[in-house]
């Protein structure tokens, strides 16, 4: 598929996919045949099984010259779901761009918790979502739960752009996305919550280098980087939260692998009751929560 193909040369999709795939192996990609098939459905507008019905249907030029683009940039790196533009999260497509971070599996498991915990009043709870995002979480509750009020949070304008977008197109038109340094754009004893949900940043800052390349080089540092230990969000959100909690409140927040033993010792030392974790779909204890006094 190289530029120096011949003009006679046929690309069928098996063959496109064969190549392609290959080429991303040698380059250490660990999904290379799935990131294929996916960049490739969109650029001939099909899903998978219409890549495997079609398999010998030979790619025009503008095709090829699509797909290549595509492919260029997936070899530097450059995570799929921002190519795609979508990532699937609790069973929607959220829009993504590199103004956002990723939306990963693990953290449907703070979904669970919050809509868990909030069960016995989801007719009128009031939520508020920090380090918002893409709006995966606060979006998510919002369309599970109608009758709740929630609102994300975040501090980077251009995520807060993002989560507006998918709100309208995702059918949560009603949520509240407000800009805010975490509590910043809140009134203690006046605005109070009954759950508050955060997947703040937890990487420590000297393991970001060490990450895959996908995350370390096109995701936004402001999404990844904890500080020294990666608990620096973790403690503030800890430390101000219970002035917006009512009673009885949950405060429920994502950390990372191995982090569980501190931070539910931070929550004890906050004042919080009930401190639990709850492991992601990998085994790892991925959510702590705890109750407000």
């Amino acid at each position: 598929m190289s530029d120096q193909a011949a003009e006679g040369d046929i690309w069928t999709i098996r063959r496109v996919i064969a190549w392609a795939a290959d080429d991303l192996k040698k380059r250490g990609m660990p999904s290379p045949r799935l990131d294929v098939e996916l960049l490739l459905g969109q650029v001939l507008k099909v899903n998978r099984i219409g890549l495997v019905i079609d398999a010998e249907r030979p790619l025009s030029k503008e095709e090829l010259g699509s797909y290549r683009a595509l492919h260029t940039r997936r070899r530097g790196g450059e995570p799929v779901s921002y190519l795609l533009g979508v990532r699937e999260f609790y069973g929607r497509n959220f829009k993504v761009d590199k103004r956002v971070l990723i939306p990963r599996p693990d953290t449907e498991t703070l979904v669970e918790v919050a809509l868990e915990q909030t069960k016995a009043i989801s007719l009128s709870a009031r939520v508020l979502d920090l380090c918002t995002g893409s709006g995966c979480v606060a979006i998510t509750i919002a369309r599970e739960r109608p009758t709740m009020r929630v609102i994300g949070a975040d501090i980077s304008p251009g995520a807060l752009v993002v989560a507006r977008e998918n709100a309208i197109r995702l059918g949560a038109a009603m949520i509240g996305i407000v800009q805010s340094d975490l509590f910043a754009a809140f009134e203690a004893g006046r605005d109070r919550f009954d759950l508050i949900t955060a997947n703040p940043p937890y990487i420590a800052d000297e393991e970001i280098p060490t990450l895959a390349v996908d995350i370390h080089k096109f995701e936004p540092r402001l999404a990844l980087s904890g500080g020294a230990d990666g608990l620096d969000l973790v403690k503030r959100i800890l430390a101000d939260a219970p002035k917006f909690l009512a009673p009885g409140g949950v405060l429920a927040m994502e950390i990372g692998a191995g982090q569980s033993p501190e931070v539910m010792a931070l929550f004890a030392e906050a004042g919080f009751g009930n401190v639990a974790a709850r492991k992601d779909y990998g085994g790892h204890e991925r959510v702590v929560w705890g109750v407000a006094g």
